[in-house]
């Protein structure tokens, strides 16, 4: 679709790459979101595709890690009434192989109710959420891919002043690749092209 083009972008100077459209601008510096989130935002349709790097975390078991972080999302954000919808299974990924150690990727799908920024839960939005749990075991690090989609937009929501209260345009009746293709598609092209980004875990 010409109105929603789509290009290889760089993450992390360059360390990371991963393909989405053009819509999304990079927002990291102006939300001053911590060094290891990088994060993009299509404003016009209050949609956002955020890219994370965390410690690996050994307690948790590759099968439902996905699961496990969206549920750990939803307490962190105060979400109400997070209801997991879909999950997949855990997937080898041989183009991320580092030093023949395995890399294993799974997601979850959730919708869940939340506030934007500070404001409480009088205003809440309805949201989807696509989460990927990329787990680069060479590196002892776990990649979270998170892409959220709003269903219902609050009266009081702040979104409300720029995207309209009440149901949200679906993005293909608009002309635009629907939430869950560009998920799909971040997280399919997603390449480590310097694994020094991870820092003494890939020495």
């Amino acid at each position: 679709m010409p109105e929603d083009s789509y290009t290889e972008r760089p993450l992390f100077g360059g360390a990371i790459t991963t393909s989405f459209p053009l819509r999304f601008q990079d927002v990291s510096n102006i939300r001053q979101v911590p060094d290891h989130q990088e994060v993009f935002v299509d404003p016009a349709r209050d949609e956002s595709l955020i890219f994370e790097l965390l410690d690996f975390k050994h307690d948790i078991g590759d099968n439902g890690s996905a699961t496990w972080f969206l549920q750990d999302l939803a307490n962190e954000q105060d979400a109400e009434g997070c209801t997991l919808i879909e999950q997949s299974g855990v997937v080898e990924a041989p183009g991320l192989l580092y030093r023949d150690n395995p890399t294993v990727v799974s997601t979850a799908v959730g919708q869940m109710n939340i506030s934007k920024g500070r404001q409480g839960r009088e205003a809440q939005n309805v949201v989807r959420v696509y989460l990927a749990n990329i787990r680069l075991k060479g590196v002892s690090s776990d990649v979270l891919i998170t892409a959220y989609e709003p269903v219902l937009i609050h009266p009081l929501s702040e979104t409300a002043r720029t995207v309209g209260a009440g149901m949200a345009i679906p993005a293909a009746q608009s002309g635009f690749l629907p939430m869950s293709e560009v998920f799909k598609l971040a997280v399919s092209t997603f390449k480590v092209n310097d694994w020094n980004l991870f820092g003494s875990a890939a020495v």
